[in-house]
């Protein structure tokens, strides 16, 4: 008897994160461009009153939609990330002069992460979710940001928070409340539970 192939399963992606995430969790997938502009979403979502989680649900259910518009028949995860201080939606840094200035301003003080997943079949939402992390910053100077800075290289910029918990940026921390998969912009357990549900073929092992 043939072994069930599992699901065509596709990350509407571009973070190496994201996929490192996923393939440690042992899923098979394949990588797909949204190609949406988020800018101009995030612009019309505003206007309309929604805060910064739902911007980041947003997110993550037009990524899958997207994707699974083009891709008839798989499951497609969307996933998303937005930073929020001070009332504010910040964005990746452009530049290591961006990401100093923006750690400089965010020392001693705290800020929240909102990180927005959903899975999309053929054109349709079949589940979303919004998870949050509060984190607090020492209060440190930059020479301590510099010296973090330069042990992250270009890496930091692949960043929307302009730091990295896996890497040498924990050092800035005081205190973290939050699940560390939403941290790093992919709520994975409630991924896999919901993927359990609406796609138990997708975890099974390929034949």
């Amino acid at each position: 008897m043939t072994a069930k192939s599992p699901a065509m399963l596709i990350l509407a992606s571009k973070s190496t994160t994201r996929k490192t995430l996923l393939e440690n969790a042992g899923l098979v997938f394949s990588l797909a461009s949204p190609g949406i502009d988020e800018r101009k979403i995030e612009t019309m979502a505003l206007t309309q009153n929604e805060n910064r989680a739902g911007l980041a649900r947003i997110l993550a259910e037009q990524k899958a939609l997207a994707v699974s518009v083009a891709q008839r028949g798989a499951m497609v995860i969307g996933a998303d990330q937005t930073l929020e201080f001070d009332g504010k939606a910040l964005h990746k840094p452009s530049d290591r002069v961006e990401a100093r200035a923006r750690l400089l301003a965010m020392a001693g003080k705290s800020h929240q992460l909102h990180s927005g997943v959903a899975l999309a079949r053929d054109g349709k939402i079949v589940w979303s979710l919004v998870a949050t992390a509060d984190l607090t910053f020492k209060q440190f100077d930059s020479s301590t940001v510099d010296a973090v800075l330069d042990r992250e290289g270009d890496a930091i910029l692949d960043s929307v928070a302009a730091y990295r918990l896996e890497g040498p940026s924990i050092r800035l921390f005081e205190r973290i409340e939050g699940d560390y998969f939403t941290i790093l912009g992919l709520p994975l357990l409630e991924l896999l539970a919901a993927l359990e549900q609406h796609a138990p073929e997708s975890l099974e092992p390929a034949s």
